[in-house]
């Protein structure tokens, strides 16, 4: 039962605030605009609205913004963006974005590479890491703070080592650690870190849906 309230009550607050931002706009110069602007975690824009899948948890101070596509059970943690503005955003099932991560599309893209950035089920994406309009297969892991430019693709059960940076139009083929900066291939994954892919993905599903049940955003 106190979930079905905070879920109203959060309903009820984004009704006021959006009727508030109409009357702005009804009322141009003459509205009265408060100096302080509160946080909106699920964001409509132009025309384009998120859709999160049952299960999947967002951080209250996440930013999930226009065309962007979460799968169930998936979890956006806490100071993460996707910025779906300039093209989709489609995250997977059960794949976990972690703190601080930053995801982006691009029109102005290098190669001709498509503008929008895919990511699929089962993949652990690290603290502070860069997308800018990649592919990312099932059951990849990325490391944390690295940087993936426009292009890249990350194959099935493919890792990239924590801190690297990978060249736009670079293909990580499964089952092989890349690292450095540039990213270059260091060896093939051992049975073991392969093993861990999954195990982190689950974990991360498991520890989402326990911070799911503190918050009123989610499904």
């Amino acid at each position: 039962m106190s979930g079905i309230i905070q879920r109203l009550g959060f309903i009820i607050r984004e009704t006021g605030q959006a009727l508030d931002r109409l009357g702005c706009r009804l009322q141009g110069n003459n509205a009265f605009l408060e100096d302080v602007f509160q946080h909106r975690t699920v964001m409509s824009l132009g025309g384009k609205k998120a859709s999160i899948g049952d299960g999947a948890f967002v951080a209250p101070s996440a930013a999930v913004i226009g065309d962007v596509t979460l799968g169930k059970r998936s979890s956006i943690w806490y100071g993460t963006v996707l910025r779906g503005d300039e093209g989709a955003i489609t995250i997977g099932d059960n794949t976990n974005l972690q703190d601080n991560v930053s995801v982006r599309t691009s029109k102005a893209f290098l190669g001709g590479h498509a503008g929008a950035t895919s990511i699929g089920n089962s993949v652990t994406v690290g603290h502070s890491v860069l997308l800018d309009t990649v592919t990312i297969e099932d059951e990849a892991l990325i490391g944390m703070g690295a940087t993936l430019l426009e292009g890249v693709k990350v194959e099935k059960g493919a890792q990239v080592a924590a801190g690297a940076v990978v060249s736009p139009g670079t293909v990580i083929p499964s089952g092989e650690l890349w690292g450095g900066n540039p990213a270059k291939l260091l060896r093939p994954l051992k049975p073991e870190e392969a093993a861990f892919i999954s195990k982190s993905a689950q974990t991360y599903a498991e520890l989402g849906a326990k911070h799911l049940k503190e918050t009123s955003i989610g499904h």
